[in-house]
């Protein structure tokens, strides 16, 4: 698989986003699929998003500026980068195992296969007490042997937890949630008030003197803020000592950010 996939995917994020097309020629894309062993082109999706967003920020900083750049982005660097927890180092050292020990994929009764998402607390008790087994992966395949996977789907997603049956992509393809989502741009932009415009002044980053408050968690919304600060932003992580998190991937999506606890206040380090 070429990069030219790669380039395909950008330029339908870059038209989403209404930006002008001739952008795309400042763009080098490098290396082939498969990066990671999996079904989906992973690499594709990370090259051509990490692309994308350095775009816009190269951009935002022409029009800052006066001067123009170059993206650049190797898939397989950009692999790496989407799954840098692997990597996270805390004083030297691998930071402490987050993954709940029954988390991950089992094979029900009817043959179908689950993923399993208790790595929250409130989503591992619960889904425990709809098994009504232990917290032991064993004891978990048992209880499960006497389920059909999509039963096991909608009776965890009415119970508010986390279990996905897997699919087959002819199977999502017709399932409803997948006709749904076939039917809906690759994303959209909404305006959700009015204020006077600021210009920005010419600055030595795309993003500075922008200032976000990140009040999102686990991974999704931390990158998108982690990816903010990574071109300039003053982006305040906040939080509270209540809420439970996975402190490998607050660290990891916490580069380049402040935050503030109700406990405290301190600084990641930026990469």
């Amino acid at each position: 698989m070429t990069a030219s996939l790669s380039r395909h995917a950008l330029g339908e994020i870059w038209h989403a986003a209404g930006h002008d097309e001739a952008a795309l020629a400042a763009v080098e894309l490098t290396g082939v699929e498969p990066v990671l062993p999996s079904s989906f082109a992973v690499g594709t999706a990370a090259q051509a998003t990490i692309a994308a967003a350095a775009l816009a920020a190269a951009e935002l900083w022409r029009l800052r500026a006066g001067r123009s750049q170059r993206v650049s982005v190797d898939m397989r660097s950009a692999a790496i980068e989407f799954r840098s927890e692997r990597y996270l180092r805390v004083d030297g050292r691998p930071p402490a195992e987050y993954h709940d020990p029954i988390a991950g994929l089992y094979r029900c009764g009817d043959g179908r296969w689950v993923r399993l998402h208790t790595n929250l607390p409130h989503h591992r008790d619960g889904l425990l007490a709809l098994l009504g087994c232990a917290h032991e992966p064993m004891a978990v395949q048992r209880a499960l042997d006497g389920w059909r996977g999509e039963a096991l789907e909608a009776a965890a997603a009415e119970a508010g937890l986390v279990v996905t049956a897997c699919r087959s992509f002819a199977e999502w393809d017709e399932h409803a949630q997948g006709r749904a989502l076939a039917r809906l741009p690759l994303f959209s932009i909404d305006r959700i008030g009015d204020a006077p415009a600021r210009p920005l002044h010419a600055a030595d980053r795309p993003l500075t003197g922008v200032k976000v408050l990140d009040l999102t968690r686990i991974i999704a919304g931390p990158v998108c803020g982690r990816t903010l600060a990574a071109h300039g932003a003053d982006v305040l992580l906040i939080t509270a000592s209540h809420l439970p998190s996975m402190q490998p991937l607050v660290i990891d999506t916490g580069r380049g950010k402040l935050t503030r606890q109700i406990i405290g206040a301190y600084r990641f380090a930026a990469a």
